[in-house]
Order: structure tokens, then sequence, then C-alpha cells
């Protein structure tokens, strides 16, 4: 016996299709949400970003690769750490079929990290992996664009992070770097463990994502997102959204893909 509702068809079909309009809902209100942030001014990027690449040492125009727009995952894998952050790494499992879709649509898709680039490709081998990704060890890449912070920025207090201003304890506790949908208490804590790191350095990378425009051959920044505004682009959740029990968190369950019990290398 089930202490769910069990209802006849009819029932059903009634329910669902109230549900229908509340979703139809959504998504018109998704596509006008869609329609501001293309509104959205722009900012004229004048820092002269390098950034090491499998390509050698470029410039942010470079990663461009010929197309006019470009959209960059803040994937949280910090210098210290021996592998990329478990929740940027379920996001990115995405990334290689919809890179190749999105190159041949005049988008460009980058992953950008500061750990070395000699870490970040053979994460990247281990992982099957083969969109771009750039290391941004050598500039300022991550911080101006509020992803990274320093270890006196931890000391001195507060940070921004999501267009607010953050308490530096929060974020050594893992709060201000969640990535995850809904934060689970012991979620920095098994993050830095799979990171080979401990808390405060693990919280020095956050997540998020930002998009450029190249016109006239000058690179202009048109939207950054963080913490739950990375939602939607995390496919496995959409899925799950759609399933019986939801998301049915009730601690950090997720692991990298290779180590499920029951996966080559676990």
């Amino acid at each position: 016996m089930t202490d769910h509702a069990v209802v006849s068809r009819e029932a059903w079909l009634a329910a669902r299709l109230k549900l229908l309009e509340a979703e139809k809902e959504l998504t018109r209100r998704s596509d006008e949400l869609a329609r501001r942030r293309q509104e959205l001014p722009w900012v004229r990027i004048d820092a002269d970003y390098r950034l090491d690449t499998d390509e050698g040492n470029t410039s942010l125009v470079e990663l461009f690769r010929g197309r006019s727009q470009l959209l960059v995952y803040h994937f949280m894998f910090g210098p210290d750490y021996t592998a990329g952050c478990p929740s940027c790494s379920a996001i990115a499992d995405g990334f290689n079929g919809f890179a190749t879709h999105l190159a041949n649509h005049d988008v460009m898709l980058w992953a950008v990290s500061r750990a070395p680039l000699a870490k970040l490709q053979a994460y990247k081998r281990r992982m099957g992996w083969t969109f771009p990704w750039a290391s941004s060890l050598d500039s300022d890449f991550n911080f101006d664009f509020n992803v990274s912070v320093t270890e006196e920025q931890q000391r001195e207090g507060a940070v921004d992070y999501n267009y607010q201003r953050a308490a530096a304890s929060r974020l050594r506790e893992g709060e201000g770097s969640r990535i995850r949908p809904r934060a689970t208490p012991d979620g920095a804590t098994k993050g830095a463990a799979m990171t080979g790191t401990e808390v405060s350095t693990y919280a020095r990378e956050r997540p998020g994502m930002s998009a450029f425009v190249l016109e006239n051959g000058i690179v202009y920044h048109t939207y950054s997102t963080y913490a739950r505004g990375l939602d939607g682009l995390w496919g496995m959740y959409q899925w799950l959204d759609r399933a019986p029990k939801g998301r049915n968190e009730t601690g950090y369950w997720l692991r990298h893909r290779d180590k499920y019990d029951g996966s080559p290398g676990a």
C-alpha cells in the first residue's frame, strides 16, 4: 500500500491538466526572462586576460574561435584541488554533446578554472570530456567575475558573490560556494574531501557562468549568474524534477561519475 493519493485515470487527467496550465505559465515567464536577459546593457572588457589552453596561452578574444558569442562555465577547480568539484563535474558531464551544437550555432562554450592546465587536462582525460577548458591561474579573470577569493579576503571579512556581500565565515563553511540548488549541511565537507582539500581551501572557488559577445574586435560582458541561477543549466536536475520522488535529497549524495559503487574506477 502507498500513502500517496491514488485515483482513477479520469481524476488523474483532471489534475494533470490543471498542472499543465501552471507549466505553460512558467514556460511563458521563462521566455520573457530570456528576452530580458538579451536586453541587458553590455560592459566593455578592457582587461587583457590571458588564459592557458590546449593550444597555448590565449586571449579572451581567441576563445571565441570565430564565433560572436562566448559562454563560460566557472568550474570550481582551484590550484590546490586534486579533482574537480563533484557538483560542477555533474553539470559538465552534459557538456560534450551540446558544446558541439552550440559551436555550430555561433556560440563557443568553455569551462574556466584556476587550476594549472596540466591538472585540468588530466582530469578531463579521466572523465572522458572533450569540451574546451582553460586555466585562468595567471590572470585576474576568476577574481574579477567573483568566482574566486583569496586567503586574505577570507580572513578580512565579507566578499561579493551572487550580487551580494557574504560573510567570509559563511564561505569558510561552504555556504557561499554552494552550487547545488538545495544545499545540504554536509555539502562543503564532502565536496572538500572529494577534491582533496579542506573546507576553507575548497570554498575559495565558487560556481557561476558568464556570457560575452564579440563585436568589431571588442569583447563585452553581457550576463553572469551564480548559485541557484545555474539550476536550469543542470540537465540531471531537470530530469529529477520530473521523477516521482523529485530531488529527494537528505544529504550530499553526488559523487564523481566514476566513483559511484559499481562504476569503473570506484
